[in-house]
C-alpha cells in the first residue's frame, strides 16, 4: 500500500512537472511546484502535440504511451481540457511501415499510394489524440490546484539537496536539466511551428520520418498548427519569418488551402532531446531525488505514463 502524507517539490511546470504533481497529489500527497518558468511560458505551450512518442528511446515506452493514450481518451469526453480524437494521415516518403506504438489502434489502416500526397511512398490512417496545449495546461493547472497543488515562480540553485521541509524532490526541468543536474546528455531540440486560421481542414497530416525540417499540420477548431523543424545546434527563441514561410509552403503542397490561411502566432520550443527518457530516483542529502526527463518529442505523449512511473518512484520506500 502506498505511503500517503509526502511532501513534494517539483521542479518545472511543463506537461511533465504538472502532470507529475497532479498525480502525486491525487494519491494524498502535498505537493509543490517551483518553476522560473509558468505553463503557459514552457516548451510544453509551444507543442503540436499529436499522441505518439517520437524521439523517446526507452524499454517502458510504449507502456507509458499507452497510459497517456487511455488517459486522453477520457479527457476527450471533457471539452474544457483541449483534447480531441482525430483522424489523420501519416505518411512516409521512403516507405516505412507504422511504428509499433501504432499497430493496436483499432482503426489503423494502410493507404492506398495513389492516394497519398505527391513525393510519398506510404502511408496509414488512424485516430489519435492531438492536444491544444495552451488550453490543457490551463486545464491541469486548475485541476491540479483542485486537488491541493501550490504552483509558484522561482529559480533551483541546484538539485544537490533535498530543501528543508520536503521530503523528496523531482526533478522535471526538460531541457534545463543539461545545465541543472547537469547531464551533458540532454540536448535541447528547437522547435518552430506557425498557427493559421483554419480553412475547413478536419483531418491532421504527418510526415513518418523525423528530419531537420519535417510538416504536419493539426486542426484545433478554427485553428491549425503548422510544423515543424527539429535543430539541435540553435537556441534562438525568436520566431524564424524564413522557416516559417517554408513551414506553411511544405503544409500547402498535402493541402493546397493552407496557403492563403491568415497566420494568428508563432511558437518555438526546444525538446528535451536525450539517448534515454530518464524517470530515476537517487539518494541525495535530505531525502532522494525523482528525475522525469529527457522525453524529446513524445513529452507529451508519455506525460500520464511517466507521471505514474516517477510518483511510483517517490512512494518507494
Amino acid at each position: 500500500m502506498a505511503r500517503s502524507g509526502i511532501d513534494v517539490l517539483v521542479i518545472g511546470a511543463g506537461v511533465s512537472g504538472i502532470t507529475t504533481a497532479l498525480r502525486l497529489a491525487e494519491r494524498g500527497h502535498r505537493v509543490l511546484i517551483r518553476a522560473r518558468e509558468l505553463p503557459h511560458e514552457s516548451t510544453s505551450c509551444a507543442a503540436g502535440a499529436l499522441w505518439g512518442p517520437v524521439v523517446a528511446e526507452h524499454e517502458r515506452v510504449t507502456e507509458w504511451s499507452d497510459e497517456t493514450l487511455e488517459a486522453f481518451r477520457t479527457l476527450a469526453a471533457h471539452p474544457e481540457a483541449g483534447v480531441r480524437l482525430v483522424q489523420g494521415l501519416e505518411a512516409s516518403h521512403t516507405g516505412m511501415a507504422p511504428p509499433v506504438w501504432l499497430r493496436d489502434l483499432p482503426d489503423l489502416t494502410l493507404a492506398d499510394p495513389a492516394t497519398l500526397p505527391a513525393g510519398y511512398l506510404s502511408g496509414w490512417r488512424y485516430t489519435a489524440p492531438i492536444v491544444d496545449m495552451p488550453v490543457y495546461l490551463t486545464y491541469l493547472v486548475l485541476r491540479a490546484k483542485d486537488a491541493g497543488v501550490q504552483i509558484e515562480q522561482g529559480e533551483a540553485a541546484s538539485l544537490t539537496e533535498v530543501p528543508a521541509g520536503f521530503d523528496v524532490l523531482v526533478n522535471c526541468t526538460g531541457a534545463d536539466a543539461r545545465a541543472l543536474v547537469p547531464d551533458p546528455e540532454v540536448v535541447p531540440v528547437r522547435g518552430q511551428l506557425v498557427v493559421v486560421e483554419n480553412p475547413g481542414i478536419d483531418e491532421f497530416f504527418a510526415d513518418a520520418e523525423d528530419a531537420a525540417e519535417m510538416t504536419y499540420f493539426l486542426p484545433h477548431g478554427d485553428r491549425m498548427v503548422l510544423g515543424s523543424t527539429a535543430h539541435p545546434a540553435r537556441t534562438d527563441r525568436a520566431w524564424d519569418p524564413a522557416l516559417a514561410e517554408r513551414i506553411v509552403a511544405r503544409c500547402a503542397e498535402v493541402r493546397p488551402e493552407l496557403a492563403g490561411a491568415r497566420v494568428l502566432d508563432h511558437r518555438v520550443g526546444f525538446r528535451p532531446t536525450r539517448s534515454r527518457v530518464r524517470v530515476e530516483r537517487e539518494a541525495i542529502p535530505g531525502g532522494h531525488l525523482v528525475h522525469n526527463y529527457g522525453h524529446g518529442g513524445g513529452g507529451v505523449s508519455l506525460s500520464w505514463g511517466c507521471a505514474s512511473a516517477a510518483a511510483d518512484l517517490v512512494e518507494a520506500p
